[in-house]
C-alpha cells in the first residue's frame, strides 16, 4: 500500500457534532492516543472553524479534513480552511475530481462495485465502504476481491474495538470511527480513553 496515510494508522476519527470551542482539546486527546487522521463532518456546528483550528494546530503532524462533503463548493471551502481530507457519504465524480484538482485526499462513500469503480475512474485515493454494517465483513470481503489491490478500503459504520479483527480479516485496510471514539458531550478525557482502547484493539489485530 502507498504512503497515503503518511505514516499514520489508517484510522479516521469522525467528530460529528463537535464544536469549535472544544475541538482543540478533543483533537489533542485523539492525537495523543495515536490517531493521526481527523474528520469534522460538515453537518457539525461551524465545521470550517473547527477544521481551521485543527489544521493550524496539528496540520503539520496530522491529516485534517471534513466529512459529509457533498458539493464542489464545499470541497473548496474545506481546503481553503486548511483541510486536506475530503470524505463523502456518497460518490460524486465531480467532488472527487475537484478534490484531486485541489490536491486534497478523496475518500468517497461507496456501497456497490459499480460505485466503487466509478470512484476509482474519477481518481479517488481510497474508498469508504458505508454503511459497512449493512455489508458485514463478508460483504466487504466479496467486493474487495474484485478491486485493485493497492487501493485502500476503509470500513465506516460498524467498526468497534471488539470487532476490528473481523473487519481486518475480511480485507478492510482501515476504518472511519465515529461513536466509538467521540460522541457529543464527551469530555476530552473520555475521548482519549475510548481512542486508546480502539488503538489498542487495532494494534493487537494487525
Amino acid at each position: 500500500m502507498s504512503n497515503l496515510f503518511e505514516g499514520h494508522r489508517p484510522l479516521v476519527a469522525i467528530l460529528r457534532g463537535v464544536k469549535p470551542e472544544e475541538v482543540m482539546t478533543i483533537g489533542e486527546s485523539l492525537i495523543d492516543a495515536g490517531f493521526g487522521i481527523i474528520e469534522v463532518p460538515l453537518n457539525s456546528p461551524e465545521p470550517l472553524e473547527s477544521i481551521s483550528k485543527l489544521s493550524d494546530a496539528f496540520g503539520m503532524s496530522a491529516i485534517i479534513g471534513a466529512g459529509t462533503v457533498l458539493t464542489t463548493d464545499q470541497v473548496d471551502s474545506v481546503i481553503d480552511a486548511g483541510g486536506r481530507l475530503i470524505v463523502s457519504p456518497d460518490m460524486k465524480p465531480s467532488v472527487i475530481k475537484r478534490t484531486v484538482k485541489r490536491d486534497g485526499l478523496s475518500f468517497p462513500g461507496v456501497f456497490t462495485p459499480t460505485e466503487a469503480f466509478a470512484a476509482i475512474d474519477a481518481g479517488c485515493h481510497a474508498l469508504k465502504f458505508f454503511p459497512a454494517s449493512l455489508h458485514g465483513p463478508d460483504g466487504v470481503k466479496a467486493i474487495k476481491a474484485v478491486l485493485p489491490a493497492h487501493l485502500p478500503v476503509l470500513a465506516v459504520g460498524g467498526a468497534t474495538a471488539s470487532n476490528v479483527k473481523d473487519w481486518l480479516a475480511a480485507g478492510a485496510n482501515g476504518f472511519g470511527i465515529g461513536s466509538s471514539v467521540y460522541k457529543v458531550g464527551w469530555s476530552a478525557e473520555k475521548v482519549g480513553e475510548e481512542a486508546r482502547a480502539f488503538i489498542k484493539a487495532y494494534d493487537a489485530a494487525i
